[in-house]
């Protein structure tokens, strides 16, 4: 088949896959995408164990807005296809000393809460939410959904006004010490601190900036998607697919055709594959060396500090835990050595912080049999520099299950009827994260936003990135933000 000026391929099936394919077959072209595995969604998958439902990656629900846009976009009621339920409580967070936070969706409660149980006055945490919803209107949104790599482009979205909202503090100090400045309290600040890990960063370096992430959780709300995470991706393609896009699964691309610096089209089982317009969903550092065959360019990508990965147990629990819910947090109780592992030593911790996420909160007798539940418990890792995983994984079981015997009052470990591990190495394998990183590169540094892998290739006319190892950055959000800012500048550029 000869590539005309309407023909499209991408690869990964992803998140920021499907809603690319959703967008350019919008604009008009005939879209196909090949994904490596035998199912849709990348790290937004699911799986069972036993009677046991489990979302395999993502597993907090935020923005609803981009998801209806998607839908919006192809004219199609975004009932027929996926519904969601705000939450009351965003997270459960527990303290070694037997403190215990709910996170109430209303900020006044919250407020509240932080008062009476960590003794933080309410203004401080009420003025603290205002301020992270301002940095995120009038700078966070300039810069999460327009190119920084087009200067035309950030120029026309309002650079001037988000200069006049810019503080030096933001620049300049950490997200820690922006915390120790506005909070009284050492568990309110590891509270906030923790909200660097949504893009797999240090709190410790990374720039106060991103003070701006709480905004999302504690000001527009956390939400439930009805039937899990997977509903997500299953909403979306199906989406996909209904509107003519083309999905081939268990098919590779073995690589990317281009010459004269256009892109041709993909080599996909030996067979060519013509296409002027390529958008890449895996990391972009396999598609510079595996795909394009340009090691020099993938070196030049690994610059850039990589973010944390993540070791998960998922667990079928024989008991119903009243003082769970949706999400929830056991904190270490010495925050800046965990991230000195994740980091600096690249070793495991042995006793770091554990998340829990128990759909089967939200949908009992659904997500997991009556009377009991399904764990999906997650640690921080560091990436994979060919540590041993096997030895780590067994320190990390043993510390979990130590810390939440501990601080739940229970025996865990024989509550566990159902077991399924994720390592470093197996994300990796699985989602073509290099090292298993979560988020691509860290955003440890005060230039981390500037210097991640822009949308679109500089050298390769037709080439495009999406997805978290890109701008601008990992997560449901900021994933589906690339796909529509590749739109934007396929719109502009090769219309």
């Amino acid at each position: 088949m000869v590539a005309t000026e309407q023909n499209a391929v991408i690869i990964g099936a992803g998140i920021a896959g499907i809603a690319s394919a959703i967008r350019l077959r919008m604009q008009g072209y005939e879209v196909a995408v090949y994904e490596k595995n035998s199912y849709p969604g990348g790290k937004l998958s699911h799986f069972n164990l036993g009677e046991h439902q489990f979302d395999a990656g993502p597993s907090l629900f935020t923005q609803p807005e981009n998801i209806k846009a998607l839908f919006d976009l192809c004219g199609v009621p975004m009932e027929k296809y996926f519904s969601y339920v705000q939450m009351p409580v965003s997270c459960n967070y527990f303290y070694e000393d037997g403190t215990r936070v709910e996170a109430f969706a209303d900020n006044q409660l919250f407020a509240n809460e932080l008062e009476e149980k960590l003794g933080e006055p309410r203004l401080n945490t009420l003025r603290f939410l205002e301020q992270s919803a301002k940095i995120y209107n009038h700078i966070g949104t300039l810069f999460l959904q327009n190119s920084l790599h087009k200067f035309n482009t950030l120029w026309s979205a309002g650079v001037l006004n988000a200069l006049k909202y810019t503080r030096l503090p933001y620049l300049f100090k950490s997200m820690h010490q922006l915390h120790q400045q506005q909070f009284n309290t050492a568990k309110t600040i590891q509270l906030f601190n923790r909200y660097a890990t949504y893009n797999g960063s240090n709190p410790y370096k990374a720039p106060a900036m991103l003070t701006m992430i709480p905004h999302l959780e504690h000001n527009l709300g956390s939400y439930y998607p009805t039937g899990g995470m997977i509903s997500i991706t299953n909403a979306l393609f199906q989406l996909a697919k209904d509107i003519g896009v083309q999905f081939h699964f268990d098919m590779p691309v073995e690589r990317i055709i281009y010459a004269e610096n256009n892109v041709k089209g993909v080599v996909v089982d030996g067979k060519n594959r013509w296409a002027n317009l390529v958008v890449s969903n895996m990391d972009v550092y396999f598609t510079y060396k595996q795909l394009m065959n340009a090691p020099i360019v993938a070196e030049e990508v690994l610059k850039q500090e990589r973010s944390s990965s993540a070791y998960i147990f998922y667990w079928g629990i024989n008991k119903w835990f009243k003082e769970l819910s949706l999400h929830n947090i056991f904190f270490t109780s010495d925050y800046k050595t965990e991230f000195d592992h994740l980091f600096n030593t690249g070793k495991v911790f042995d006793d770091p912080t554990v998340y829990i996420n128990i759909t089967a909160k939200c949908e009992p007798g659904i997500q997991a049999p009556e009377g009991k539940e399904n764990w999906f418990v997650m640690v921080n890792a560091p990436a994979n520099k060919g540590q041993d995983w096997d030895e780590y994984g067994k320190i990390y079981r043993a510390a979990i299950i130590k810390k939440l015997s501990r601080m739940l009052g229970e025996d865990v470990e024989s509550l566990i009827e159902e077991e399924h591990v994720l390592t470093p190495v197996s994300i990796e394998s699985k989602t073509a994260s290099y090292m298993g990183s979560l988020y691509g590169t860290s955003s440890n540094s005060k230039m981390a936003a500037f210097m991640r892998h822009p949308n679109f290739s500089k050298n390769v006319k037709g080439l495009y990135f999406v997805g978290g190892s890109v701008h601008p950055g990992g997560g449901i959000p900021l994933c589906l933000s690339s796909a529509k800012i590749m739109a934007d500048l396929v719109q502009k550029e090769l219309k």
